[in-house]
């Protein structure tokens, strides 16, 4: 099996030195180097994380497979204060549709199986540098690439089919934005900074998503605890703020919007 085949799967089956030995092969092949092999608990099972450095910028390795992606509204359920909460959204105008039902079938992507690469990805996003279209180019000069839209989601949720990364419920009795003790900021199960600060703006190659946050639209607009919550949803492709990004208004813009680099393994 080459390394670029590794499903998550088979990566959690194994122990601590096998998961070391892939992890210095995968570092020898980006041309880096291993700088930290742990193991925590995740979805109830051991998972190693692993950090590679190269060209001073850190990268964890994403294990890839065969994987269930987008959000399963069949399956859930939401918390009484949930529904509460975005009741006061609608009842202020805002939202897509009376019930949170509605407004997640609008802004999250469907359940779906796909098959992904083992790949690097960049442990923080960073700032563009120059206009989404020529981006391509310029993290190509580094042997790098933007990730896919698919590649962000599963490098997000690690698995979990939760509507957050954490879990399905967020703190309603404050917004995300100024939150130092919020789940947000705390490392993702593969050990990236993700899905942290809704002002912030991740791109991917794919034009009709945006990632990890809306611009800060939804807190800045007051428009409620869950909707101002709801753009670090594992799924969120935040509609709204693809068409300000790729739209006449954002099209000129570049410094607002990061992405988080991809090395091919």
């Amino acid at each position: 099996m080459s390394l670029a085949d590794l499903s998550l799967d088979h990566w959690r089956s194994f122990d601590l030195p096998t998961a070391r030995r892939v992890a210095h092969e995968a570092a020898e092949r980006a041309g880096g180097r291993v700088t930290a092999v742990e193991t925590v608990e995740h979805l109830n099972t051991p998972l190693h994380r692993v950090r590679i450095e190269r060209n001073d910028q850190e990268f964890a390795l994403i294990p890839g497979g065969t994987v269930a992606l987008g959000f399963d509204l069949d399956a859930w359920q939401p918390t009484p204060e949930q529904t509460a909460d975005y009741a006061e959204s609608v009842d202020q105008g805002f939202g897509y549709g009376p019930a949170l039902r509605a407004h997640l079938a609008q802004v999250l992507s469907p359940r779906r199986s796909v098959t992904l690469a083992t790949v690097l990805m960049a442990v923080e996003d960073e700032n563009l540098t120059e206009l989404p279209a020529d981006m391509p180019a310029v993290l190509a000069a580094r042997g790098l690439r933007m990730p896919s839209s698919d590649e962000w989601e599963h490098a997000c949720g690690a698995g979990a089919t939760t509507l957050f990364r954490w879990g399905n419920e967020c703190p309603l009795d404050r917004i995300p934005y100024g939150d130092p003790d919020g789940p947000q900021n705390q490392p993702n199960a593969f050990g990236l900074r993700i899905a942290y600060d809704t002002y912030s703006t991740e791109l991917t190659s794919d034009v009709t998503a945006v990632h990890g946050g809306d611009g800060g639209e939804s807190v800045c607009g007051g428009y409620g605890h869950m909707l101002a919550w709801l753009p670090l949803a594992t799924a969120n492709r935040n509609p709204s703020m693809v068409e300000f990004v790729y739209g006449p208004d954002g099209e000129h813009l570049c410094e607002d919007f990061s992405t988080r680099p991809v090395l091919t393994l």
